[in-house]
């Protein structure tokens, strides 16, 4: 899966129309067969691909890092593929020559694939109330779990919750309700107060085409484990990491960051030396000299900038808006941090309080407002 707007060869192509996740209409694509794939050292000799027209759809701004495109079951279908959350790989094996290593305290499941995409069968705790779902395995999502509300089996919003943006899908932005269940059971694994997210129905009109399908398991859960993904013999075997006992924690600020443009920063430029610069004599060690004439450059440094904004929450009230400018967080320039690092920063404890510099309208304002976290006792 890939964005057009990349330069690709590609061969055998036929024009398709895509629908997902979002309210927006089909996105315009080309299918493409008999591609040529290499990752590492696994090779697909005949790769099927789809590149899509829409420059809109593009997750890299959200995410703050290049992204040129999707891997998915084309690629893995013929692999053991081995997805280390702690050491942060992936390894594909032949099925041939892997070797399964003895562990005790695994749980293996069985997947079952529609339209070849993986689903895993689990159990959320909901009002005292052990219920059995189907989940797709949606290891590219960022929240820990997503359940499509269904009153006649007992899933639905059963604990205090906001409204919010959950994320971006193939067709649009996606808007839901974000809460809290009591627990998450695979097998003997259990995990409490699991973050849970419920779409509004109107996002899921063309994912619910697998009528059995409850929700999807993602990428906030799935890295509390280290996984073994057997493609060939359908089975997924989870390991618990250092990571199994995280906090689920949220975004407690409200704001949604985009990295779409660059600003210019003035630095000091610490490798100019003239010996102008100087009260004292530069070239004898023995004796302190002092810069007196400081040396500034302009530099293009990524813009962060709010695109969602939740109503009610803390930056909201303080009156921050769509479109402003994120400059400094906490007195530090956002030049130094990443888009992930900077975003971290809002998921942190309740009442952390929180200063913000933001341009809007070519004006430097200031905001501060404190971390609420409404699920707590």
């Amino acid at each position: 899966f890939l964005n057009i707007t990349d330069t690709l060869q590609i061969k055998n192509t036929e024009t398709i129309f895509l629908r997902g996740l979002g309210e927006g209409d089909a996105i315009k694509a080309l299918k493409s067969k008999g591609n040529i794939l290499k990752v590492g050292d696994a090779i697909n000799i005949n790769q099927e691909l789809f590149a899509v027209y829409d420059p809109n759809l593009n997750f890299a701004p959200r995410l703050g890092v290049p992204l040129h495109g999707i891997i998915g079951y084309d690629l893995f279908k013929d692999f053991v593929v081995e997805i280390n959350y702690t050491s942060k790989y992936i390894k594909l094996t032949s099925l041939a020559v892997y070797k399964y290593k003895t562990c005790r305290s695994c749980e293996t499941l069985n997947m079952e694939f529609y339209k070849n995409k993986p689903y895993i069968y689990s159990t959320v705790k909901i009002k005292d109330k052990q219920v059995p779902v189907k989940l797709l395995i949606d290891s590219g999502g960022s929240d820990a779990l997503w359940l499509f509300e269904d009153d006649s089996l007992g899933i639905h919003v059963d604990n205090i919750y906001f409204e919010d943006f959950l994320g971006h899908g193939l067709t649009g932005s996606v808007y839901g309700k974000r809460t809290k269940i009591e627990e998450f059971s695979i097998k003997h694994f259990k995990l409490q107060q699991v973050n849970v997210s419920f779409p509004y129905p109107e996002s899921l009109i063309y994912v619910k085409q697998h009528k059995d399908r409850n929700g999807s398991i993602a990428g906030n859960l799935l890295k509390r484990f280290n996984l073994i993904v057997n493609y060939p013999n359908k089975t997924i075997t989870f390991k618990k990491n250092r990571h199994f006992h995280d906090r689920f924690d949220y975004n407690k600020s409200g704001i949604e960051l985009e990295q779409n443009a660059v600003r210019l920063v003035k630095e000091k430029d610490y490798n100019y030396i003239s010996s102008g610069d100087f009260l004292g004599s530069e070239n004898n060690p023995s004796k302190t000299s002092v810069v007196i004439n400081t040396k500034y450059t302009l530099a293009l440094k990524p813009a962060y900038s709010i695109v969602e904004l939740r109503a009610d929450s803390p930056a909201h009230k303080v009156g921050l808006m769509v479109g402003d400018i994120i400059l400094s967080i906490n007195n530090k320039s956002t030049d130094k941090y990443t888009l992930q690092e900077v975003t971290q920063m809002f998921y942190d404890k309740h009442g952390q309080r929180i200063k913000l510099e933001v341009e809007r309208d070519g004006v430097e304002l200031t905001f501060v407002f404190y971390l609420e976290d409404i699920f707590m006792p």
